[in-house]
């Protein structure tokens, strides 16, 4: 009798599992029919024009190159609005970085194989989240859900299209692995806040979804890290839904991302900051310096001052304050703890809205070495400086807006108002290319520039 009962015991216990597995199994399942129809497959062309340098270095060897050929690439994409069509990717899936600008052209293709050609709503690259739109009916949209409520170790889905318009609407599972991760992506002026998770996330799934358990977005699939930078090793970043929704509706209604700024520098505790100051606690960020006339200012913080919570919530490090004042609304009267010389108190501050590159930040966006200041050239900038259109093509490359008296820049030649187009042998069409290139000469080296003034060129030199 006793043997009869516990082999039923063990049966019973047997059966029950079986079912919980089933059950679970299920339940990826149903998300999964559920949600699939609101990713979508985006195919991008964009017309790239060979460089004049490498073109001639193969004529030279009796080789030819087409002067342009077109450049394809595959991302993924979220359904976030049924009635307008609106879809959500990131911003690196639709933009053409080397030319500053959006790809030439969009496609969207749907689970049921219909294809829509998008256009662009609405970019952001500080979160890197990009809206489209197409002209499309009986679509479906995926309900999103509060990436606040994540917790470390949930599980969750990803579905995207990674490597190939082939394999569209691959399901992944794995669970949160971690929470609040910054310094994924490289730049000063963005707003990092990822989501961590270990289903597998592949090139081709950027732009895609990251579901919860109940079926409802909680991130857009935006990066990977990986020893080969190529494939998944465990390690992918999905952007919160709490930042998606906010950039998402301010793209929609306004066409830009309304953010609030403080007006402060900043960094992070690191151990000689902690043992010279005499901290307390490594968790918070310093306020190294202040933005005159900011909010930061009129509310009387001071350089020196610990920032550890911001309403209340902790502050692990600068990126997270950086976050919480950017997605607060301008006029918000917010109250920042701090520590000053040992003190803890609260400061009450009143947010602007963020009208240039003003920020909680590190650094700016001008580049100074050399005794000069050069910013991405604007319509404004042009016309201040009539700069020259060349024919048949765009204006590319930085402005000089800024010459410091006596310094290198000066002495080469070089003129406020001066088109750097060229470094070296590298074509350079924006700030980012600009500084990328200048990183690679080391000190004492002279660097050739190609600046264009007026309707003429000239190659100036200048040692780092």
């Amino acid at each position: 009798m006793k043997r009869i009962l516990i082999i039923l015991i063990a049966s019973s216990s047997l059966f029950a599992q079986g079912s919980m597995f089933k059950q679970f199994s299920n339940s990826f399942a149903d998300i999964a029919e559920n949600v699939n129809e609101s990713v979508v497959t985006i195919t991008t062309t964009n017309t790239v024009t060979m460089d004049e340098d490498v073109q001639n270095f193969y004529r030279y060897w009796g080789r030819s190159l087409p002067e342009e050929f077109e450049s394809k690439s595959l991302g993924s994409g979220v359904i976030v609005d049924e009635d307008n069509a609106y879809i959500v990717t990131n911003h690196h899936v639709i933009f053409d970085e080397r030319n500053d600008k959006p790809v030439d052209q969009i496609m969207v293709e749907l689970m049921d194989k219909r294809v829509f050609e998008a256009t662009v709503v609405g970019l952001d690259q500080g979160t890197d989240l990009a809206v489209l739109q197409i002209e499309a009916e009986n679509i479906k949209a995926v309900p999103i859900g509060d990436s606040e409520l994540v917790r470390v170790g949930e599980w969750v889905l990803a579905i995207g299209s990674p490597f190939s318009a082939n394999l569209s609407h691959t399901v992944t599972a794995g669970i949160i692995s971690a929470m609040g991760r910054n310094n994924v992506m490289r730049g000063s002026d963005t707003y990092q806040n990822f989501i961590q998770t270990d289903a597998a996330i592949n090139p081709g799934n950027s732009g895609g979804a990251l579901l919860n358990m109940n079926g409802e977005l909680i991130g857009i699939n935006a990066a990977i890290a990986s020893g080969s930078g190529r494939s998944n090793a465990g390690i992918g970043f999905a952007i919160p839904s709490s930042i998606v929704k906010k950039v998402m509706n301010d793209l929609i209604s306004k066409g830009y991302v309304v953010r609030s700024f403080l007006g402060i520098y900043m960094q992070d505790i690191n151990e000689d900051l902690y043992e010279t100051m005499d901290l307390e606690s490594r968790k918070g960020t310093i306020v190294s310096d202040i933005v005159e006339g900011s909010p930061a200012e009129k509310s009387g913080l001071e350089s020196g001052d610990v920032i550890i919570a911001f309403e209340g919530k902790e502050i692990t490090n600068g990126s997270a304050l950086k976050n919480l004042v950017s997605s607060a609304s301008p006029g918000q009267k917010i109250t920042l703890t701090i520590s000053r010389e040992g003190e803890v108190q609260d400061i009450d501050v009143v947010l602007e809205e963020r009208a240039g590159t003003e920020m909680v930040s590190s650094s700016s966006n001008d580049f100074d070495e050399f005794g000069l200041s050069v910013l991405d050239l604007t319509d404004d900038l042009i016309e201040q400086y009539d700069i020259q259109r060349p024919m048949n093509s765009d204006i590319q490359g930085v402005v000089v807006v800024n010459i410091e008296e006596g310094g290198i820049a000066e002495e080469s030649g070089m003129l406020e108002g001066d088109l750097i187009t060229r470094i070296g042998r590298q074509k350079i069409s924006n700030l980012k290319m600009f500084k990328e290139e200048i990183s690679e000469y080391e000190e004492d080296k002279k660097i050739l520039f190609l600046v264009k003034r007026g309707n003429a060129s000239r190659f100036l030199t200048l040692r780092r």
